[in-house]
């Protein structure tokens, strides 16, 4: 006991001296300039860690960094969103098409994070409640998770599960009298094993696939009102809508609104300021009465605004720009931009792979040229051509990619580059007597129009 004591005793005192070195006195003036300049530095060092100490201990209910929910708080303060979210749609190394925004797709993250983990509940008939679920989708995904994000989700795939409030539920560091908010996925009475309700993974995988269709669909209301304020308007039927208009923002789409959530059952409990003003009426002072009745009113004017899609520019802001132009013509201009979008956003995979081709076909034209320069013949083997090609072009391409982009050439050109098979062999023959800016021409017009 003595000696554990005695410890205790020099650890009480080391914790005293740490305490009073964190306390650092002014620097003395006849202290050396290196060495006042090095104190001066642990100064404001030290300093620098306690206001942090205070601001960290001031905002103990902050979201840790990096965690953003499918509708953060943030954005309804008007706080500026991070760079990598409001321009997450660019950053994507994937074909264009019908991209989510940022916080879609971590809304989708999460309703699969959530359905992995209730299915695991309700397959072993446990209740799952919204405390459960809550530390597994947190433990998963590291970030938070709160009720309003099942309102989205809820919002998005009404279907999804049934919410209910209910209480005598074990928990643990709970009271068991306490209501709680319970999930139960919807299954269908065919999928049942050993009699009682079952969720299998295809059927996970198609709830999964359900909620991005749904959250698909949200986007596609939202750029159906950006092209009707277009001028001129456009109209794409949404079954042929393959990628959204190229002005058309994605990240800056609004938040889903959160679905409501059945509540306990609330003995007069008074939560907004308008409620607490009608109950004590004439009960409070003139003053208070004032104070309550100003904080309502900036509570409603608060909740009045909703964020709002950017729309696009209108012809009177650009009307000094195109001063002098007439107005038939601008009306021919638009029109014709308007096709060429609503082509672009209606065309298919195949088409899109064959304009990007064409786009390449102009350059590589004269790679191709230089290579029978260089090897002196007329005619050489498909297997030659598309590896020369691969070593001098600018862009990495598959052998298959590039016997592609030959037979195009011959399919535009038969008159500068014809496709032979002899016996088991395929040979490109080139006519190097032609033209080969008459060739470039020719093949960028080409990809001009297949934009069109």
């Amino acid at each position: 006991p003595l000696p554990a004591q005695k410890d205790v005793a020099e650890l009480q005192g080391r914790l005293q001296r740490m305490k009073e070195l964190a306390q650092l006195p002014p620097v003395p003036s006849g202290t050396s300039r290196d060495l006042r300049d090095r104190l001066e530095r642990v100064r404001r060092l030290e300093l620098r860690i306690q206001q942090r100490k205070a601001g960290s201990e001031a905002t103990p209910g902050a979201r840790p960094r990096g965690d953003t929910g499918a509708a953060a708080p943030a954005a309804e303060a008007g706080e500026k969103l991070p760079a990598y979210e409001r321009f997450h749609s660019l950053a994507q190394d994937l074909p264009p098409g019908l991209t989510l925004p940022y916080k879609f797709r971590v809304l989708a993250e999460m309703f699969r994070s959530v359905d992995t983990i209730a299915g695991m509940l309700f397959n072993r008939a446990e209740t799952i409640t919204f405390a459960k679920v809550k530390q597994g989708v947190q433990d998963m995904m590291r970030r938070q998770f709160e009720e309003w994000h099942v309102g989205q989700i809820k919002a998005v795939y009404p279907t999804s599960y049934r919410l209910r409030q209910e209480k005598n539920i074990p928990t643990f560091g709970g009271k068991k009298s306490d209501y709680q908010l319970t999930l139960e996925p919807v299954v269908g009475e065919e999928e049942k094993v050993d009699g009682r309700p079952h969720l299998s993974a295809s059927r996970l995988l198609e709830r999964r696939k359900e909620f991005h269709r749904n959250l698909v669909n949200i986007v596609k209301q939202h750029h159906k009102a950006f092209l009707a304020a277009l001028s001129p308007p456009m109209v794409v039927p949404e079954e042929k809508l393959t990628r959204w208009h190229p002005r058309f923002n994605v990240d800056e789409v609004p938040d889903i609104s959160p679905a409501e959530l059945p509540r306990p059952p609330q003995e007069d409990r008074l939560s907004t300021a308008q409620e607490v003003l009608s109950t004590a009426r004439g009960m409070l002072s003139p003053k208070m009465e004032k104070a309550l009745a100003n904080v309502a009113l900036r509570t409603a004017e608060a909740g009045a605004g909703e964020p709002v899609l950017s729309k696009a520019p209108s012809p009177a802001s650009t009307a000094s720009a195109l001063k002098g132009v007439s107005q038939a013509l601008l009306d021919r201009v638009r029109a014709k931009e308007a096709r060429r979008l609503q082509a672009l956003m209606t065309r298919d995979a195949r088409q899109e792979e064959r304009v990007a081709m064409l786009g390449r076909l102009p350059a590589m034209a004269r790679v191709l040229r230089s290579v029978f320069v260089a090897e002196k013949k007329q005619a050489l083997p498909v297997e030659v051509v598309c590896a020369r090609l691969a070593d001098s072009y600018d862009e990495q391409m598959a052998a298959g990619e590039m016997e592609k982009h030959l037979r195009l050439f011959a399919e535009l050109l038969p008159d500068w580059v014809g496709v032979h098979a002899i016996r088991t062999d395929t040979y490109i023959k080139l006519d190097k007597e032609k033209d080969l800016g008459l060739i470039t021409e020719r093949l960028s017009k080409a990809a001009k129009e297949a934009e069109a």
